[in-house]
């Protein structure tokens, strides 16, 4: 009989990350019990996911998705809606007296500062919007997320809720982009696939705690509530000398190369994966 550690009543386990316990919400939008999502048997064995009320909400968008005829025009589709929705051509909000201007926030500034550093604030927002959507807290920004309250903690909050970010509806653009890169991996990359298979280099271990070893080459470990993965091995070796290797479910992949035609992650071939705890490979350079 499997048993699952059931969804945490509390925000915040008052004690440091470890193998005998998860830190998460005791809520989310997604309807799953968030200790379920993080365990290596939603990660063996994954559910479909939605967050509640997107696809509902926006039901023009995924009946224009349904008629696209190829994975580009799905795409153009996308950007066209995001544009129309959000404002995202680039275009200045003008303050009262029409003196100081900013720009709208986007999910492509967002990915852009995750490429740069996903320690940054641009991934403070990232990770918060997992948080808000999925229950998962990180476990890492800028240094390991221990007790509550920290430094740590309290600079990652801070950078999450920075106003900056939070002008133009960013969370209900992530949301989108969540439910349209799980709609192009249904329909386009990644048909009938639960599982696909992506690396991670890593020089260390104080982002990615070790659970459980298994053998010397396999483990498991617990990354961060959002955490970057490749799709290509040579690409991960270029990161670090120790080489992760997971089935990740498809349900988790938030974004991921070949999703837009024009993107600032590009270069890496990069996926962006919701987190928990993960069974991996480990290889040795």
């Amino acid at each position: 009989m499997l048993w699952i550690r059931p969804a945490q009543p509390a925000l915040i386990r008052d004690k440091k990350i470890s193998g005998h316990g998860f830190k998460g919400h005791s809520t989310n939008l997604v309807s799953i019990p968030t200790g379920l999502l993080a365990s290596t048997a939603f990660n063996d064995y994954p559910l479909p996911l939605s967050i509640n009320g997107v696809r509902e909400m926006n039901r023009p968008f995924f009946d224009m998705l349904a008629k696209a005829s190829s994975s580009a025009e799905a795409g153009d589709i996308f950007e066209h809606y995001m544009q129309l929705l959000f404002g995202l051509d680039g275009t200045a909000l003008v303050g009262d007296e029409g003196s100081k201007r900013r720009f709208r926030s986007s999910y492509r500034r967002l990915l852009e500062g995750w490429g740069f550093d996903s320690n940054g604030p641009e991934g403070a927002v990232l990770k918060g919007w997992v948080e808000s959507r999925f229950g998962l807290l990180p476990t890492f920004h800028k240094e390991s997320l221990g007790r509550f309250p920290s430094p740590a903690w309290i600079a990652y909050v801070e950078e999450k809720m920075s106003s900056r970010f939070h002008n133009n509806s960013i969370n209900l653009q992530l949301d989108l982009l969540y439910e349209f890169c799980q709609w192009m991996l249904a329909r386009w990359f990644a048909p009938g696939c639960r599982h696909l298979t992506l690396y991670r280099g890593i020089n260390g271990f104080d982002e990615h705690q070790i659970i459980e070893r298994t053998d010397k080459r396999s483990a498991v470990i617990r990354q961060n509530n959002l955490v970057s993965f490749t799709a290509n091995r040579i690409i991960a070796d270029e990161f670090g000398d120790t080489i992760l290797e997971a089935q990740v479910p498809a349900v988790k992949i938030i974004f991921f190369n070949g999703l837009l035609a024009r993107h600032p992650l590009k270069g890496e071939g990069e996926y962006l994966v919701i987190g928990g705890d993960f069974r991996v490979t480990m290889s040795y350079l």
